[in-house]
């Protein structure tokens, strides 16, 4: 396994390109521009008004004719770490299962998780096998499962979007053991890159301070779009994974230091937020780059302040080109959520989205269904997600994103996966 990273970045380096990138952004800003129409932070150097960058690598797809009915594969459901049969047979009659329950609950979409932990289910020159598909990370399964999961799928005539984690590495013990291929370990190996990785009382992740991280997430997500027919790529909502100062103390002071020669520092919240957008947009272009007919989506907390603590622009990625195709808020609430009532969320979140060619769906808590979840609330009616879909389409949300697969087909949710289908059938 070769990681190919570059090797010369050292915070004061990451702090004087952070530095000028700010202040280039504010000095090509019109006079009479507002704060939220400001540029993508990786783009803003092309142009002044709506950004150029974006248009250059605006989609060459057409708009979606068919509701979005996409449901999540998460890595749990495609571990064979814990199967006796570990072949490429197991492993294709596992997947057959997910696209024929997906199918039959009215699904077109799956988004399966492919890089859960800097590790892949797919080939990577970047990045270690996952341990998901033999116990342990590194070790080749003998099959490339993202190949397959792209043949099958389109054979059922299902898009495929690939679920990707951009900065986490191993969160409360899992995976139990890194390989030495995994980023966290060549980092640390490398004292101009030890700073590149971070360890939390709660697990390892990349610090996206850097921009050499911001790129090997990238050049990650290109290997995937270059390498595998598949429809989209999605991030979800793990970014920041704690607002604790000492994550970023060191980056983010070097940072301040230069800024502070030229003009004032950012806050840590708007500097972390810069961060996150620079590695998206960065994300975005590569996309396209390697191929225009695929989007690129983020599924994002439904609560606004928890996006804002996480990092995760929502606010501008709804709002400026050259981001993101596609916006997915969680909604996990149901209706009588007394913090965060579902019909308030939902018409904010619609009313956000005002970038052109953005669409936006609703992600749906199918797990919740006859649960005692919230104080035993989603046990008052069978029909709450039926009801949901609903209201996005009164919203025109473009459609929608249920978790996860292995809810489609429970007993604990079966009464109201059946009336969801009938309104996805568009049955009363």
């Amino acid at each position: 396994m070769v990681i190919r990273i570059l090797r010369r970045h050292s915070i004061m380096l990451c702090a004087c390109i952070l530095a000028c990138t700010v202040i280039l952004t504010l000095l090509l800003k019109p006079a009479n521009q507002q704060p939220e129409e400001k540029e993508p932070v990786a783009v803003s150097r092309q142009s002044q008004g709506e950004n150029q960058a974006a248009d250059v690598f605006a989609p060459n797809i057409e708009e979606r004719t068919e509701e979005m009915r996409g449901v999540w594969v998460p890595y749990m459901s495609l571990s064979m770490s814990g199967e006796t049969d570990r072949s490429e047979a197991a492993f294709r009659a596992k997947f057959q299962q997910i696209i024929d329950v997906s199918k039959e609950k009215r699904m077109n979409t799956l988004i399966v998780h492919v890089r859960p932990f800097s590790d892949a289910l797919y080939r990577s020159e970047l990045f270690p096998w996952s341990h998901i598909l033999t116990g342990t990370q590194g070790q080749d399964p003998g099959y490339d499962p993202l190949a397959i999961m792209c043949e099958m799928a389109h054979a059922a005539d299902m898009e495929i979007h690939a679920w990707v984690n951009p900065l986490r590495i191993q969160v409360n013990g899992t995976p139990e053991e890194l390989c030495e291929d995994n980023i966290f370990n060549v980092c640390k190996r490398d004292e101009e890159r030890q700073d590149w990785v971070v360890e939390t009382s709660g697990g390892k992740y990349l610090n996206p301070a850097y921009p050499g991280v911001c790129k090997l997430v990238a050049d990650g997500v290109g290997e995937i779009v270059r390498n595998y027919e598949i429809d989209g790529v999605q991030f979800d909502d793990y970014f920041y994974p704690t607002e604790d100062e000492a994550f970023d103390q060191q980056a983010y002071e070097a940072y301040c230091a230069q800024a502070q020669k030229s003009g004032t520092a950012l806050s840590r919240s708007d500097w972390r937020l810069a961060n996150i957008n620079a590695m998206v947009s960065l994300v975005y272009q590569t996309v396209k780059a390697e191929n225009k007919t695929v989007v690129f989506g983020i599924s994002p907390q439904g609560n606004f302040s928890n996006n804002q603590k996480l990092g995760a622009d929502v606010e501008k990625w709804c709002s400026v080109r050259g981001y993101v195709d596609y916006i997915c808020p969680q909604i996990y609430v149901n209706f009588d959520n007394p913090a965060l009532p579902f019909a308030e969320t939902a018409e904010a979140w619609r009313d956000l989205v005002t970038a052109s060619k953005v669409d936006l769906y609703l992600g749906l808590a199918v797990y919740k269904a006859g649960s005692d979840a919230d104080e035993g609330t989603w046990k008052q009616s069978d029909d709450i997600i039926a009801k949901q879909v609903d209201l996005g389409r009164e919203l025109s949300y473009d459609g929608f994103m249920f978790y996860s697969w292995e809810y489609l087909d429970t007993e604990q949710t079966k009464e109201e996966v059946q009336n969801v289908m009938k309104v996805l059938e568009g049955e009363n």
